[in-house]
């Protein structure tokens, strides 16, 4: 199951009131990660309980339920999975019941070896309600922890036969344990509430949220065990190359977050400065498509010097369209997402930025909103390297018989769209997003370069 999600941990051990509550924000502030399912679990008095639902936060969570979950310790996921996982079952967390207990697992990324382990652990006896990485990687901390003197020593020896993208979090009845995989394709930090709990958030735009402030980032590698001692680390290898996926910066993280110590929000500015060098046109306005790329438009315009405009209205009620289970969906919802601002547009050249192509429908579908709004020209500039190649750790990219770079050239492309010109950013120059020479970032989808075969 490929999917893009959000994970949440408290460790509260008593000293703030309503844990729950807090989960239900950092979710709420991480709802972009994933929108069709979220769940919350409560540690109390040893007992793991667990409120989980299809849908928004807003959608399963009240105060009602919120109320009920009472508990020291929290753990809290949004999940965005295909439209063949989108189902109950698959939701999260996971909580386990098992011979010395409970304990409960919330998971961001994507195995390559889970069938592997799904077989082996199917014969041991375990049964599996799901098609989720995540269920596999609970059942199989769970059976290490029936020989092991702790939690965190079962999830080492687990995490040890795990490959591909993880950054997750474990809730025993007593501790929190992060973890993010050898390369860090996802993002993990640590934060401290104003009553001095630790937090494990996805983005640091959750703890905005919290009112929390940022200790750190989790290291590619490293296993961080939160308990009544305090904060403690370890390493599953030292030394590990980062590998973060470049598409958190382009795409996936709110401009507020920072990960890995680089603005989300400088990384989309200078994506768009590199698309006015590279890419320049004689234009009058220049305007993002809601949201990720209105960040890239204001470098567009900042580095052609071109004015920078409103070019559209969001309705903030209707879900990102490039994570819509269905192609329908996603091709349906684009005239209710943008509503263009004809004064803007109308009788000019205009520059319209966006984050990627991957289909290529709605980019079209928005291309035709402008000229029918009276744009003279519509010259499409993408933050992105053109796509070629599906996602093997965590990210909803299709397969390369869908994407449509591998079927037509950039010219080609453009035609079909039917914009004036169309470029897109060199894939040479991605690490200056990240103000890097060195490749610390996954670029997979635009390369072929898997990290992990």
């Amino acid at each position: 199951m490929h999917e893009e999600c959000g994970v949440f941990a408290l460790y509260g051990n008593g000293f703030v009131e309503d844990p729950a509550e807090y989960a239900y924000l950092a979710l709420y502030a991480m709802q972009h990660r994933g929108q069709q399912s979220c769940g919350i679990a409560v540690s109390n008095s040893g007992v793991i309980e667990c409120t989980k639902g299809m849908g928004l936060a807003s959608d399963v969570f009240d105060e009602e339920k919120l109320a009920k979950l009472k508990g020291e310790n929290v753990i809290a996921h949004a999940l965005y999975s295909t439209a063949k996982a989108s189902n109950i079952q698959g939701a999260q967390p996971f909580v386990m019941r098992y011979g010395k207990g409970r304990l409960a697992l919330a998971h961001n990324g994507s195995l390559v070896n889970s069938d592997e382990l799904r077989s082996e652990l199917s014969k041991t006896g375990a049964m599996f309600r799901s098609n989720s990485d995540a269920e596999i990687m609970a059942q199989l901390i769970a059976k290490e922890r029936l020989f092991s003197h702790s939690v965190e020593e079962a999830v080492k020896i687990a995490v040890s036969k795990l490959k591909g993208a993880f950054s997750f979090v474990v809730m025993s009845p007593r501790k929190i344990v992060a973890v993010r995989d050898p390369f860090g394709f996802r993002p993990l930090s640590v934060g401290i509430t104003k009553e001095g709990c630790y937090v494990v958030v996805s983005e640091t735009c959750a703890l905005n949220a919290l009112g929390a402030d940022f200790v750190r980032d989790i290291n590619p590698g490293e296993i961080v065990v939160i308990d009544g001692d305090g904060m403690r680390t370890y390493y599953q290898k030292e030394n590990c190359k980062r590998r973060i996926c470049i598409f958190e910066y382009i795409y996936f993280a709110r401009p507020d977050s920072v990960m890995d110590g680089v603005s989300i929000h400088g990384s989309r500015v200078q994506a768009g400065r590199l698309l006015a060098r590279q890419h320049p046109v004689d234009a009058d306005i220049v305007i993002g498509v809601p949201d990720s790329g209105l960040d890239a438009a204001i470098g567009y315009a900042r580095e052609s010097g071109i004015e920078y405009g409103m070019g559209f209205v969001r309705n903030n009620y209707v879900g990102r369209t490039f994570i819509k289970p269905t192609q329908e969906q996603r091709r349906s919802s684009v005239g209710i997402k943008l509503n263009v601002l004809s004064e803007t547009v109308r009788d000019k050249k205009v520059v319209m930025v966006d984050d990627s192509i991957v289909r290529g429908t709605t980019c079209a579908d928005i291309v035709k909103l402008l000229k029918n709004a009276g744009a003279k020209e519509v010259h499409v500039r993408i933050s992105s390297p053109t796509l070629h190649y599906p996602c093997l750790y965590g990210t909803d990219i299709p397969t390369r018989e869908e994407l449509t770079s591998n079927r037509h050239s950039v010219e080609e492309l453009c035609e079909i769209i039917g914009a004036d010109s169309l470029g897109f950013l060199n894939r040479e120059t991605l690490g200056e997003l990240i103000g890097t020479c060195e490749k610390t970032y996954c670029d997979a989808c635009f390369t072929g370069d898997y990290p992990i075969k």
